[in-house]
């Protein structure tokens, strides 16, 4: 029999795993092989291989993998706390990620310490040492219930409960099981990195980065993001609304519209805050910068009718305007134009109009030709009068180059995401990453015809300037504004579900947009016209008041 890995042909003998073929191959990879995608679909090393298949080995530098390192790296840690001898069994909640780590909250009387850290991280290294298998179970739904019903996972026994489907698979790893959403390693030996550390009211699962497997990041945590997550988890917990399964039973019991409008009044309380903070301060500028499918101008929108209650005159004025001309734009490592970065916009230029403005001179501000590539002013004077602020929305907007001339006391800067912290239950979180992606993929279907393929493919590179250009500079923020809704990946399932499934099997997106589709079958559909016409998701999904 012979497979194809990786363009170069192996032989092997029928009834091989891909974990005996990643044993023979390991020396050639710079990092432990964790998962296979095997002809583009992610699969774990157990799984037997068939002749011809062509197979990709993944390891944490790809983030399939590193998905499947923390995943495992969590059952570990789950289990861990299940050896602790206390009165009451721990518990503990996944809530959110945080810098390099993943943010825990202990359940019960147990507070966390240093010293208690020290010993949940022996008993975990332990485990990685013995390098127990993760054991696959498939076992009726039914049966799931009812276990994790016996062991007091009732978060679990609830997701489990609106599950379509009537089995479902269970991990084992020596005497612990749980249940986890995703693909595992094979064992835990190669989960040797890893480090706990004390935070806010629990502790911080850190692990390596992406694009440095087999080192150890510093924990340089936002405190801000902190704070605007912790709110949110409180929210969600206030409304009895945590995680998925409980979601899906306010969806059944019809309390649908109840949960919409509670929720999008939190939102407009939240904004109303900020606008009464700019009023108080008298800024003059706004800034609004945040990563891709935020929400970023339905949120302009909606924070200028709030500044508008507070006597002031919001004037937007457009970033994209002040691009340099195409010829004189940057070129990025790809031979490419590149657009993102800060140099892409005439700083000087921007900078001088706003002053002129700020000192009530007239100014003729510039539109850009997308086109033709240059600058053209064909709009009327401008001149601030009494009351009005300008309100500038771009990715540069935290950045203090891009309004160097400006007082720092004349700006209010205001960073904007979509903090997910619905989690599918306590110990799987919802990548904020996913929830935005499915946005995108939404939006860009609905106003550009394009493709979930084409979306999917661009995603890492939208990433990769969000890493560059906008989170360093979200601790520079005045204010945050988290502009996810509890209900809103059910409110989308309906338009991701059949753009996802048009992802053909022999595109390399299609293991990607697979993932997208297993995690929305979690969630029971809500009719999207129940959606509040002047919400941020109508930013997505359409037909709203706020965008034309």
């Amino acid at each position: 029999m012979v497979i194809q890995v990786e363009n170069e042909r192996v032989s092997c003998e029928a009834g091989t795993t891909l974990y005996e073929i990643s044993r023979r191959l390991r020396d050639r990879y710079p990092y432990p092989i964790l998962v296979a995608k095997v002809d583009g679909v992610l699969q774990e090393l157990y799984h037997t291989v068939t002749d011809g298949s062509d197979v990709e080995f993944i390891t944490a530098a790809n983030e399939d993998g590193r998905r499947a390192y923390i995943r495992g790296l969590s059952m570990v840690m789950m289990k861990a706390l299940n050896e602790f001898e206390t009165e009451e069994p721990l518990g503990v909640t996944v809530d959110f990620s945080l810098d390099s780590g993943l943010y825990c909250e202990l359940q019960g009387a147990t507070t966390v310490t240093e010293e208690f850290l020290a010993q949940l991280t022996e008993k975990m290294t332990a485990c990685v040492k013995e390098n127990l298998l993760f054991v696959k179970n498939v076992i009726r739904r039914k049966d799931a219930e009812k276990y994790f019903h016996s062991v007091n996972m009732l978060d679990k026994e609830e997701l489990m409960r609106y599950r379509s489907n009537s089995r479902t698979t269970v991990y084992q790893l020596g005497d612990y099981i749980n249940y986890f959403h995703g693909a595992m390693p094979y064992s835990t030996g190669v989960l040797e990195q890893f480090r706990l550390e004390c935070y806010g009211n629990g502790f911080v699962l850190i692990t390596p980065r992406l694009e440095s497997p087999d080192k150890m990041p510093d924990f340089c945590p936002s405190g801000k993001q902190y704070q605007t997550m912790s709110q949110a988890k409180h929210w969600g917990e206030q409304l009895d609304v945590s995680n998925v399964g409980a979601l899906n039973r306010v969806i059944v019991q019809g309390k649908t519209q109840e949960l919409m409008l509670v929720q999008e009044a939190f939102h407009e309380k939240c904004i109303a805050d900020i606008a009464r903070e700019v009023a108080d301060r008298g800024c003059r500028i706004v800034t609004i910068a945040g990563p891709s499918s935020s929400g970023k101008t339905s949120f302009s929108y909606r924070l200028s009718t709030q500044l508008q209650t507070m006597g002031l005159r919001p004037h937007p004025i457009g970033l994209d305007d002040y691009f340099v001309n195409r010829e004189n734009s940057p070129i990025d490592e790809n031979g490419k134009h590149n657009y993102e970065c800060l140099e892409a916009i005439d700083i000087e230029q921007f900078n001088t109009d706003l002053s002129a403005l700020l000192r009530g001179e007239q100014v003729q501000l510039p539109t850009f030709n997308f086109i033709t590539g240059k600058r053209e002013y064909d709009k009327p004077m401008l001149q601030l009068q009494p009351g009005e602020i300008l309100v500038i929305e771009g990715i540069h907007g935290l950045n203090d180059k891009l309004t160097y001339s400006i007082p720092r006391s004349d700006k209010f800067k205001i960073y904007i995401s979509a903090l997910t912290t619905l989690n599918l239950d306590d110990h799987s979180r919802i990548p904020t990453t996913d929830a935005r992606l499915i946005r995108r993929i939404i939006r860009d279907a609905r106003t550009r015809g394009s493709s979930a393929q084409r979306t999917i493919a661009m995603w890492n590179s939208v990433r990769k300037g969000e890493q560059e250009n906008i989170f360093p500079y979200q601790e520079e923020a005045d204010a945050m504004f988290n502009s996810s809704l509890i209900y809103e990946l059910a409110a989308m399932k309906l338009y991701a579900d059949p753009v996802l499934y048009q992802v053909p099997k022999d595109a390399p997106e299609y293991s990607e947009a697979q993932r997208l589709l297993k995690f929305l079958d979690y969630f029971i559909p809500i009719d999207p016209h129940d959606v509040p016409l002047n919400s941020i998701l109508r930013e997505f999904i359409g037909g709203g008041i706020l965008l034309n």
